[in-house]
């Protein structure tokens, strides 16, 4: 069968129109199937990584608490209120102790803690030191705690290792981030006025709350406690820094049992390093001895104020060459108080061999 246009034209006038009464029915279908929830697609398995790292958090996070200070200062923000420092801790042992850094709790005047259960607790400081950045507090008694985390060492770590922060940065409690062991034998100065050794650097994001917090390996255990990021804004660029578990390990026994870590020295005050190159000086340039201090038995002079001259410069420790402060103070500490250190000295133009006792300066002030 033929058509001629004008019939043609008729059918398609006829469809167009049918396509039109339509409209209204199927837009309202199709409005009605897109106010329905999508089906779910089935996720399949998480990979081997997401459920080690999973499991890491459920087992390590209940043992890693929040923490505020009272500082005493009125808080710039809200009128009225009392300033707060914060930061994060985890749980050390059975005691309730809590391992802490120095700068979370220094300068407080009440110290309350938060554990992963929501519970609020009351603590109080039981030693600091402030030359490694690291507290001890307690909570008091009658508080039911979590299990203690697993240590770690240091002492093996390589470059590339996975790490693993909890913390509570900005106040996001309960924060996981994860990255690599980004380089090892750091140098951090402390506000105690020396470097901790041996600093673990990491990618892991460290920003301002996570101070205190636990750096953990993929096994769950401490391998260091976050203590520092590098940063012009304060908050975290991928250089992040921890204060390495066998340090720790030493350190926070002792401030458990006595309150106090010795600090191995001499009795010298130091010129900084940019001084020393300024003098053009290689090795620890002495400033000034103090009074009835080992270095003063010892015969060591300071710099001479009014010849305006340099005095002694330690160039060696116990045959080993020392070109910066931390190369003493590292020796000091292997030696530790009640020791003695043989010292080699530039001392004009000519070398002098010293035998010095080490004691603990904190005591001799």
């Amino acid at each position: 069968m033929r058509y001629g246009s004008n019939q043609i034209k008729i059918l398609v006038l006829i469809a167009v129109l049918g396509l039109w009464i339509a409209r209204a029915p199927v837009n309202h279908f199709l409005a009605s199937a897109a106010a329905a929830p999508r089906v779910v697609e089935p996720r399949g398995d998480l990979s081997e990584v997401e459920r080690a790292t999973i499991a890491l958090f459920e087992r390590a996070s209940p043992s890693v608490v929040q923490i505020a200070g009272l500082t005493g200062r009125k808080a710039a923000s809200v009128a009225g209120e009392e300033e707060i420092q914060s930061g994060t801790g985890f749980i050390w042992d059975e005691a309730g102790n809590i391992v802490t850094n120095d700068h979370v709790v220094t300068n407080t005047q009440g110290i309350m803690v938060r554990l992963a259960t929501g519970k609020v607790a009351k603590a109080n400081v039981i030693g600091i030191a402030a030359n490694y950045d690291l507290a001890v507090i307690r909570i008091e008694q009658g508080v039911a705690l979590p299990r203690p985390l697993a240590i770690g060492t240091s002492a093996d770590l390589k470059v590339g290792q996975f790490t693993y922060a909890i913390g509570n940065p900005f106040g996001f409690d309960m924060t996981l981030t994860t990255g690599v062991v980004s380089a090892l034998k750091r140098r951090l100065p402390s506000s105690g006025g020396r470097e901790i050794s041996d600093v673990i650097q990491t990618d892991a994001a460290i920003n301002p709350g996570n101070s205190g917090g636990p750096l953990l390996d993929s096994a769950g255990r401490l391998i260091g406690v976050n203590t520092a990021i590098v940063s012009k804004d304060g908050s975290s660029a991928g250089v992040g820094f921890a204060i390495p578990v066998d340090i720790v390990n030493r350190v926070v026994p002792q401030l458990i049992s006595t309150g106090h870590v010795p600090t191995p020295g001499i009795g010298i005050v130091a010129a900084s390093e940019v001084a020393a190159i300024r003098m053009g000086a290689e090795g620890v340039v002495i400033v000034r001895i103090t009074p009835g201090s080992p270095a003063a038995r010892a015969g060591l002079r300071g710099l001479d104020g009014v010849r305006n001259k340099v005095g002694d410069t330690i160039v060696g420790v116990d045959g080993k060459p020392v070109r910066r402060l931390a190369d003493l103070t590292d020796e000091l500490d292997r030696v530790g108080v009640g020791g003695r250190v043989q010292l080699s000295v530039k001392r004009n133009s000519s070398s002098v061999s010293l035998d010095v006792d080490v004691v603990d300066v904190d005591r001799t002030h």
